[in-house]
Formats: structure tokens, sequence, C-alpha cells
């Protein structure tokens, strides 16, 4: 009954010394109504308000719950809520330091306390994509017969890093980012309640702007960062925490920066022509004032795709599978970490050898279908599976490629109106020089003409 009686011991001293836990535990919410943000999963009659007694239907049938979303928005807050609000013992557990071992030994002493006391147990076991098979089967006894509440986070999808049969027995929640509203709205509460600031200090505009870059989504960042700023100004004998206070004690400058302005895409736009201008210090300076300022990272692992092919396309064609390897990293991890990523791909993107080639391709071509520039489809590449097909003369003539040495059948594929026409004009630059080279041998070969020699490689 340890973990019980350390956890009364705890709460006591917290409602008896409030100051003497850190600002964002004291602003834990206590009930779900006090949840910041996540409305799509507190409307009435949600399953989460039934896991917690509320509604129609008394508490949700689930024996295990997965709260899956990026860090610092609520995740073990509302587990917290829920033991509370169930009144259950609530044990946390981290799997980056847990084991087999402390599970067993939480699930036998959640045993013994609904045994001998009636308590039942919610157990919070954070970051679970971080155990393996084996660890999460070991979990699944404590699941099927309801010796716990398991309530499971990972910032990973669970659909890849959580064993099926949890995730079958399992309600999953997914949690959502938290916008700058929900967290203006939790800095004021904290400024003002007594469990917080109680009135003691004053937050400008300008600072709190800059708070809210700085948090990035993430509440226990923002109230951290708001406890030392506080903290900071009445240690000067001020009660206005300014934006100079607040830069002083986190050691970050504001960025003037504004989402939802020109700045947005005045700053997204330097970053893609840094790239295309190959300057990587440019790049990565654009891309950390987009983190700074708080940009979706995923927004910025867009633009990386798209610069992938409308700047350097075939001249690397391994800079577009960078581009979309960072962005499902980055949707599965988010910041902090998804600022390494990014830097790579920026990196690898900004050295890369350039090409516009198929972005003025798909132009040109569009272009002319556009300007009506179109013709029937050749007979002979008409679907000729159909019956009747063979009366009306589609796919008669078709030479199968695989078939004729070198895989190339001298035939015309393109419309009568633009035979002849070119739209990729391939660079000589990186791996495009061997395309360029190749388009030129098949062109021929689809001409009936000999192809011109291949190029010697420079050795």
């Amino acid at each position: 009954m340890e973990p019980d009686l350390f956890t009364a011991a705890a709460e006591e001293r917290q409602e008896r010394e409030p100051s003497a836990s850190p600002l964002a535990v004291r602003m834990r919410p206590r009930s779900l109504d006090e949840v910041v943000g996540q409305q799509h999963l507190l409307r009435p009659g949600s399953p989460l308000r039934r896991l917690v007694g509320e509604g129609a239907g008394g508490p949700a049938g689930a024996s295990s719950v997965l709260l899956w979303g990026p860090p610092g928005i609520g995740k073990t807050t509302l587990a917290y809520v829920v033991s509370r609000a169930t009144d259950k013992r609530f044990v946390e557990l981290s799997a980056i330091t847990a084991g087999v071992k402390e599970v067993r030994a939480v699930i036998d002493s959640a045993r013994r306390s609904s045994g001998a006391y009636g308590k039942d147990t919610v157990l919070f076991l954070d970051e679970i994509h971080r155990f393996s098979k084996a660890q999460q089967d070991s979990l699944l006894p404590a699941v099927e017969n309801r010796w716990v509440t398991l309530i499971a986070a990972t910032t990973e999808n669970p659909y890849f890093s959580v064993i099926s049969p949890l995730l079958s027995r399992s309600l999953l929640l997914t949690l959502e980012p938290l916008t700058d509203d929900d967290l203006r709205g939790l800095l004021r509460r904290a400024l003002a309640d007594e469990r917080g600031l109680a009135g003691a200090v004053e937050l400008p505009a300008d600072a709190e702007a800059h708070l809210l870059r700085i948090a990035g989504g993430d509440a226990r960042r923002a109230l951290t960062a708001l406890e030392a700023g506080a903290g900071s100004a009445l240690a000067k004998g001020e009660s206005v925490i300014t934006l100079g206070t607040l830069e002083e004690t986190v050691d970050r400058a504001a960025v003037k920066y504004d989402r939802d302005g020109d700045q947005h895409y005045d700053v997204a736009s330097a970053l893609i022509k840094s790239i295309r201008g190959s300057d990587v210090d440019a790049a990565l300076h654009y891309l950390a004032r987009m983190i700074e300022a708080g940009e979706d990272p995923r927004f910025i692992a867009r633009r990386l795709m798209i610069s992938a092919s409308e700047d350097i396309g075939l001249a690397d064609p391994t800079a577009l599978q960078t581009a979309v390897a960072a962005a499902q990293a980055v949707a599965m991890i988010g910041f902090p970490e998804a600022r390494i990523t990014l830097s790579q791909a920026t990196i690898a993107l900004a050295l890369a050898p350039k090409s516009n080639a198929a972005y003025k391709a798909v132009d040109a071509a569009l272009a002319d279908v556009r300007a009506g520039l179109a013709g029937p489809v050749p007979a002979h590449l008409r679907d000729g599976h159909y019956k009747g097909a063979g009366k009306l003369g589609h796919g008669e003539g078709y030479q199968y490629p695989h078939d004729l040495p070198g895989g190339i059948a001298a035939q015309r594929y393109a419309p009568e109106e633009l035979h002849g026409r070119r739209y990729y004009e391939p660079t000589r630059y990186g791996a495009e020089a061997r395309y360029a080279e190749v388009a030129e041998r098949v062109r021929a070969r689809l001409r009936g003409e000999e192809p011109p020699r291949a190029r010697p490689e420079s050795g």
C-alpha cells in the first residue's frame, strides 16, 4: 500500500503548502470541466465522460484507455482526472525507466488493494510505445481481468506501436494539439487562480505572446516558463512580467513573427528559396525562425516535400524520399525532437543538386491540355479487353514492349496533334545527367532511329 500512502501525503502537502509544488502541478485539473482543449473528447455523453461515470449508460465498458497525441497536451492530466473522478488509486510508471518487474509489482499491489480495501487502481503508463511486444504482453492479464484500469499514453501511432490484443481491448482517444487560445486561457487562469499565482503578477500582451511562442503547444512548458518569469519578476520587486524579464529567464529572444500574417509566408518563402539557392546556412536560419515562432512542424515538412520535387527532382531522386520520411517522422514524434529531423531534411535538400525539369515538364503538358491540344488516343493504345473492342479496332497493332529487344517498341504513343512534342527537358546536374542520356536514346528508338552512343562514364 506504499503508493497510496505516498500519493495521499503528496496531495495533503499540496493542499497545505500549494507553493511547494511546481505551477504545472498546482494547476493540474481536478475535473474534466477544468481540462484545457480536447473539446472533441469532452462533449456530454462522450466515452471519456462515461468512463468517469458521467451521463447515461454509466462508466464506459473499456478496461484500458490509450491516449495518443504529441507531448504536453494533457495525457497525464486526463489519467489523473479519471482516477480522481472515479475515486481510484493513481499509480504512474514510465516505459522509459520501468520494466516487467515494476509493472507486475503494481499489478500485485492493485489486486491486494482491491481485495483488502475495495480500492481499485488506475495505472498510468507513459510512453507505452517504448515497451517491447513481450513487455506489452505482460499487461494483458491485468487488463483482461480488470485488476487495473490501464491508461497508456503514446506519442506514436498506436496501430504501429501497440500490440493488437491490447489495442483491441482499449478505448483509443486521439488528443489534438493545444491551440494558442487554449494556452492563453490556461496562462490567464494560472495568473489569477488561488492555486496558481493568485494575482501576484501581471503578464502584458507582448510577454504573453512570447510565452505562447516558446510553449509550442505544450501546456507544461507554458506554465513552467510562466512560473520562472514570475519568480524572476518578484525577486526584482516587480509585479509585471516584462518581455525582457521573460527573455532573461528562459534564455530566448522574442521572435518577431506573426504566424497568421505576412511573416508566416515571408519566412516560409525564404526557407524554400534558400534551399533552392543551395545556401544551407540561410535555410537553417529560416528553419530555426519557423520553429521558434511555433510553426506546425507538419507545415514545414510539407514545404520540404514540395521543394524536393519542385527544385531537386531527378537531379537527386532520393531527396523526395528524404522529405517524405521526414514528414512521417515529424507526424509521429512532434517537437522538440522533430527539429532534428527537419534539420536533417533541410540540410540534405539544400546541398542536393538542383533541377526544376519535373516542375517545368508537367506545367508545359498542362498548358497544352488547357489550350485544347489533346486529340484522340491512338487506336492501338485503347482498351481492347471489352466485348466489341475488336470491331472498333481498339488495341489492334499494339506492340508489347516486353517482347522486344531493349524493351522499347517503335510505335506512336502521343495523340497525332502532339506527335513530337517534348515536355521533359532534363538538366545535366547530379543524377539527372543519366536521365538525360536515357531520354535521348529512348526517344530515338521510339522514332525508329539508331540511338546515340552512351557517353563514357568519367572515372
